[in-house]
């Protein structure tokens, strides 16, 4: 199931994540998803999250302290009571053995010995006498000296360990203890384990031992057993304490943590939906502000700030519509005049040949700027009527191939002039869309004309494409481009890309203002891409249906004859490869073939989907028809260059 690592060029070892891992980690991160998206949204909650695992480190850190102090105390405070109790013992052990203790020295080695004709009753009633004091508290025992693995003769007739209650002395006395009291003398403690059986886990115990001797001067070894049962409940109830006490502790921090840090996120939640509900043009909107604090100060001054911003967005907004108002009057009252004064030019020109020379050259500039006047009064008028909210969509369904001829036939005369061959490809099956004809007409003439008065003289392709929901319309060019950014601009008002060229071609500058609005009251896009020298493309898309919205584009929005996809460099040659001094080979690209990095049509614009690959030749003015495909679409952000119409 696993795939082994492959080795780069370089000598780097690479392993591909399995599918079934991948997938397997996609499942385990679903159900996390909500609360990782929660934890980054909610600042409130990390606070009090972090806060209580900081405090729950610090309570854990002290309960090991203390209970590591607390431990060592008792244990030092057992250690001194069972070395003082053993002593006793081990004294009254020495009395009992020679109540004279006069030949007996300091470690208790017998000076002279006297008969004992019971030694065994003797030791049994010792260690029942010395552990008579401590019922529960200690055990003694009495073992034989010698080995530890061995059973010696401790008196007379006497064999086999003495203990009281019901531990078992041999397993309950460490063996390296009882070899140190057999090599040594002095008191030797030890902790140990008191055990009832083989198979019992034992108890904890201090063990103190020392060697005597008994009436008859024989050694033996007396051990006290001295069980942790107290100091361990204590101990239990010490963890037990810290235990519930660190958890109040921890509750009570977060809950304090959680009481001032919304003290200061709920101001800042209020900011943030009133902030929120400003730019959505509610303005009236404010925050209650209450105290002296900074979070009040806080309050005032994003009030203050909201005040400020109300009176000039609403100053803003009175001069907008003060202009557009005056831009709308002003269209409306030039109608009148212009009327008069094109009537008075037309007579002026018919005219003209009456004139002298230079009377006649003015009538026919006075009747040239009339068109221009006109043209763009209607554009004013156009776009005031987008500005004030009233322009209506009368959608209808229709075929783009007859608004793309009738585009084509007006547009001729202009392609002549200019010397561009116009080419339509794409349009040998329908392409209905629900939209209104007039104003898609108006945005695919304003495409051609700009593509031909910029194209240089050049072909200029229109290409059709309906795939999914959506249909298309792109318009390619191999004029002068467009440079890095003018893609997004082309399309706002009186926009130029040469502001000091003199205006002898293009319109009045609202042309591609008006056909990007034209694309969004029809739910579309009107996009535009180029690059300098080589050429531009403009996309028209609409949803097939009035209404729907748009998931993406049947043409791409570059072209696959653009330079990067042709492998080229912006000065249009193919790159040098390092070390080389002549371009690398490039590979003779198809007329139809689309690389597979230019395939960036997403699922619901298919492009095996599009009508076919074949070009109508638009014939020109003398019968000459031209059978070669000016360019294949791809994707494209369509715009002119001017913004002109």
């Amino acid at each position: 199931m696993w795939r082994a690592g492959r080795l780069l060029p370089d000598g780097a070892a690479t392993a591909p994540v399995h599918p079934l891992l991948r997938l397997y980690v996609r499942w385990v991160r679903r159900p996390l998803l909500p609360a990782m998206r929660l934890w980054r949204r909610n600042i409130q909650l990390r606070v009090v999250a972090t806060t209580l695992l900081m405090s729950l480190g610090v309570v854990l850190l002290l309960g090991l302290v203390v209970i590591g102090q607390v431990r060592n105390g008792l244990l030092e405070a057992k250690q001194h009571a069972s070395q003082s109790q053993a002593e006793g013992g081990f004294k009254a052990a020495r009395a009992a053995a020679d109540p004279g203790a006069d030949g007996r020295g300091q470690d208790g080695t017998p000076s002279g010995g006297r008969a004992n004709p019971d030694p065994g009753a003797w030791l049994t009633a010792l260690v029942q006498q010395l552990a008579s004091g401590g019922q529960g508290v200690y055990h003694v025992v009495a073992l034989s000296a010698g080995d530890s693995g061995d059973t010696s003769y401790v008196g007379g007739g006497t064999r086999g360990p003495r203990a009281s209650g019901d531990i078992d002395p041999e397993l309950s006395v460490p063996a390296d203890l009882r070899r140190q009291l057999d090599s040594r003398t002095g008191t030797f403690e030890k902790p140990g384990t008191i055990k009832r059986s083989a198979s019992d886990e034992g108890e904890p115990a201090l063990i103190v031992g020392k060697r005597l001797y008994d009436v008859n001067g024989k050694p033996y070894q007396l051990y006290y057993l001295f069980p942790f049962t107290q100091e361990e409940k204590s101990l239990s109830l010490v963890k037990g304490t810290l235990t519930t006490a660190g958890v109040f502790v921890v509750v009570l921090l977060g809950a304090i943590a959680w009481l001032v840090v919304r003290q200061i996120v709920t101001p800042v939640r209020m900011a943030a939906s009133i902030s929120e509900r400003l730019a959505a043009g509610v303005l009236q909107e404010r925050m209650k502000v209450t105290g002296e604090d900074d979070i009040a100060r806080l309050g005032e001054a994003f009030n203050k700030m909201a005040q400020n911003l109300q009176v000039k967005i609403q100053q803003l907004e009175e001069l907008s519509r003060m202009q557009r108002r005056f831009v709308s009057d002003v269209s409306h009252e030039l109608r009148t005049p212009l009327t008069t004064v094109r009537m008075a030019a037309d007579v002026i020109h018919e005219a003209r040949d009456s004139f002298d020379p230079v009377t006649a050259r003015s009538a026919e500039l006075l009747f040239g700027q009339l068109d221009r006047f006109e043209s763009l009064l209607a554009d004013l008028l156009e776009i005031s009527r987008f500005d004030a909210g009233a322009a209506a969509l009368e959608a209808e369904p229709i075929d783009l191939r007859d608004v793309v001829n009738r585009v084509i036939d007006g547009a001729l005369p202009l392609a002549d002039r200019k010397g561009s061959r116009l080419l339509v490809r794409g349009g040998e099956q329908p392409v209905i869309v629900e939209a209104d004809a007039r104003r898609v007409e108006r945005v695919l003439r304003n495409l051609v004309v700009n593509a031909v008065e910029h194209g240089e003289g050049k072909d200029v392709a229109v290409r059709l494409a309906a795939a999914g929901g959506a249909v298309a319309v792109a318009v390619r060019d191999y004029g002068v481009g467009l440079k890095p950014g003018e893609a997004t601009r082309v399309f706002n008002r009186f926009w130029r890309a040469d502001p000091a060229r003199a205006r002898t071609t293009g319109g009045t500058g609202l042309g591609l203002s008006i056909a990007v609005e034209d694309a969004r009251l029809h739910g579309g896009w009107l996009q535009a891409w180029g690059e300098p020298g080589g050429g531009s493309q403009f996309r028209l898309t609409l949803p097939r249906t009035a209404g729907d919205t748009l998931r993406g584009s049947p043409i791409p929005l570059e072209p696959e004859d653009s330079r990067r996809n042709r492998g080229m460099n912006e000065a249009g040659m193919p790159p040098v490869l390092p070390g080389r001094g002549s371009p690398a080979p490039q590979p003779q690209a198809s007329a139809v073939s689309v690389p597979p990095q230019a395939r960036n049509v997403r699922a619901t614009a298919d492009p095996t989907a599009l009508p076919g690959s074949g070009a109508r030749v638009v014939t020109r003015h003398g019968g000459v028809r031209n059978d070669k495909p000016a360019g294949h679409g791809r994707d494209a952000t369509g715009g002119d260059r001017d913004g002109q119409g």
